[in-house]
């Protein structure tokens, strides 16, 4: 259960703001990656609502929605930024993640002095002190609450792409790879927000690209 003392033990040596970070949306085959970036400080306390908070893919969809008012009520600020699927297939989906973790921050009036971040890379190329934790939606409770953060608000997108879209039936996966997903692929081609440097949707464009040469030079 995600706790704080991870964050205790950099308060101790001298921080002042700490910003939990985490994304939702880096394996899905359509629509952006988004970031959270939720600032506490040292006399941050937990309570009943906030000790309900765990990495976001433990707990359902209503659960999440619930929590996430918890989250902007109780911390000191929540900073959202996302790249989208243009971004993703110019840049790959680790320097978009990076670059959605440099707009929520960059989004925060309270800048952080120190940032905790889910995953084994540390974001590139900002002054801010951070430390990268593997499995750390599981062990920092910023971090928790931040990928509950990213996750609702990239649902959220999901859901208003599913009313321009549906025949992909974003409502349901969110964008993932599951069946439903790469049988409307097959069936439809990729559309707008497909990311085109995923390998599925790239195998989907080449087939529609046959269909077409075939059409045309039957």
């Amino acid at each position: 259960m995600p706790n704080l003392k991870l964050e205790k033990t950099f308060f101790q040596k001298g921080a002042k703001f700490i910003g939990g970070i985490d994304e939702a949306g880096r394996g899905p085959l359509a629509g952006p990656v988004v970031a959270a970036c939720v600032v506490l400080d040292a006399n941050f306390k937990i309570n009943k609502e906030i000790q309900e908070i765990k990495d976001s893919k433990k707990i359902s969809a209503s659960k999440r929605e619930k929590l996430t008012d918890v989250i902007f009520e109780s911390f000191i600020e929540v900073g959202i930024g996302l790249c989208d699927h243009t971004t993703i297939d110019r840049i790959n989906i680790l320097q978009a993640t990076f670059l959605a973790m440099k707009k929520a921050i960059g989004a925060l009036k309270q800048k952080p002095d120190f940032i905790l971040l889910d995953g084994k890379f540390p974001i590139p190329d900002i002054s801010i002190r951070q430390k990268a934790i593997i499995n750390g939606d599981n062990l920092a409770l910023s971090i928790a609450a931040a990928s509950i953060a990213a996750k609702v608000k990239r649902d959220e997108i999901m859901l208003e792409l599913h009313e321009k879209y549906p025949q992909y039936g974003f409502d349901k996966h969110k964008g993932y790879g599951t069946k439903l997903h790469m049988e409307a692929l097959q069936k439809y081609g990729h559309c707008l927000v497909h990311r085109k440097s995923f390998k599925p949707v790239a195998l989907a464009e080449k087939q529609e690209a046959r269909i077409r040469n075939q059409a045309q030079n039957p």
